[in-house]
């Protein structure tokens, strides 16, 4: 009996065991839920990009001169707008070299060519008489010796003429360069001279440039240069409007310009191509005192001019693209769909891309690991609000 007590009470404990598992209550299961992940989304519409050129440059005046006297004397008078900045036109006088040298010479030029004329004179008559005295001798003219009929003599007066008469062109042309003019509208940069100073022929008197045009030299890249239509290689791209920013007086400004040529040249510094682009009467000069936004020279300007067209394209920021050139669509159960699309272009902040349906939803904020079919909800920012579509 003893024996049998241990078996006994294993078998009761399994009963026990086993009544308490037929006893217990049945597990409810909790519903499984998928978190749907937070995008922000675009919807898309095509249409025709026209790409931008941008550059930037310094502008420089057409021409610059360096103002050279072409005689030597003593500076008599200056303009008074022979100073720095100082504005002048065609033609005005800036500065008045002594004269009495130059005046002295034409005096002297005049003179040779009255002697000159009285001897054309002389020999004329001579000429005439040796012809009747040759005829007094019965014999035709045409047997005559030239010397006999002085008609070397009378060569050699006429050239002294000619001469005289070139000298006198001389010496009134020097005597008129000591009126120093202006050879175009301009503004003066530099001033080397002044009153009472000594100058000789070739010595640099200022340094002017012409204020008719100014141009602006500006660098295209590869990339630039990929932006531009075809025409805007061929002569068709002058006069093409150019928009240029930058400041006058302290103040932020516009101007207009227009592209004026290539340069045709690849510069070796930076790989770059140059457009010049120009602007006419930069400042004005004929009521400078109205003009707020004088474009001056040396004046830093960034540019901008219409590029090729991109037709029919999709216009998507940069964090729209995923998986190297493909996109992620909203479908009409808030599921993600990839589906490749056709880069056409990118800049710094968009890609333009096709191979797209018209009003597209496009995911354009991070989704991690993007897969077909994930569960997706749209949290839209706009002004500030949260827009959400379940």
């Amino acid at each position: 009996m003893k024996r049998l007590l241990p078996f006994a009470l294993v078998m009761l404990a399994l009963g026990a065991a086993a009544i308490l598992h037929l006893m217990k209550p049945e597990a409810v299961r909790a519903p499984v839920t998928i978190a749907a992940v937070a995008v922000e989304t675009e919807i898309l519409q095509s249409q025709s990009v026209f790409l931008t050129v941008e550059s930037q440059g310094t502008v420089e005046p057409r021409t610059r001169t360096n103002l050279v006297s072409e005689v030597s004397g003593t500076i008599l008078s200056v303009s008074d707008k022979f100073v720095v900045g100082g504005k002048f036109e065609t033609g005005e006088l800036l500065l008045r070299v002594d004269p009495t040298d130059y005046q002295v010479a034409l005096q002297r030029a005049e003179a040779l060519l009255k002697g000159a004329e009285a001897q054309l004179i002389f020999e004329k008559a001579r000429s005439a008489q040796a012809k009747k005295e040759w005829e007094f001798t019965g014999r035709p003219l045409s047997e005559a010796p030239l010397l006999a009929l002085r008609v070397p003599y009378l060569a050699e007066a006429e050239a002294n003429i000619e001469q005289a008469k070139a000298e006198v062109e001389r010496a009134r042309v020097k005597l008129e360069k000591t009126r120093i003019k202006a050879p175009y509208n301009g503004i003066i940069s530099r001033k080397n001279v002044d009153i009472g100073q000594f100058v000789s022929a070739g010595i640099p008197l200022a340094e002017t440039f012409a204020v008719d045009f100014v141009e602006i030299r500006l660098p295209l890249s590869d990339q630039d240069l990929s932006k531009m239509s075809d025409l805007d290689f061929t002569d068709a791209l002058r006069g093409k409007k150019v928009n240029l920013l930058g400041f006058a007086n302290g103040r932020s400004s516009s101007w207009e310009g227009q592209a004026e040529r290539f340069e045709r040249v690849v510069e070796q510094t930076n790989r770059s191509q140059y457009l010049v682009v120009r602007v006419g009467n930069p400042y004005d000069l004929k009521d400078l005192n109205s003009r707020a936004n004088p474009l001056l020279v040396g004046t830093f300007v960034t540019a901008d001019f219409v590029g090729r067209e991109l037709p029919n394209v999709f216009k998507l920021r940069r964090s729209g693209l995923i998986q190297g050139d493909r996109v992620a669509l909203i479908d009409a159960n808030s599921r993600l769909k990839l589906v490749d699309v056709e880069l056409t272009y990118a800049d710094d902040n968009y890609y333009y891309i096709s191979g797209l349906d018209e009003s597209s939803e496009i995911v354009t904020s991070s989704i991690g690991i993007p897969v077909d079919g994930m569960v997706v909800e749209v949290k839209n920012t706009s002004k500030g609000e949260s827009l959400s579509r379940g």
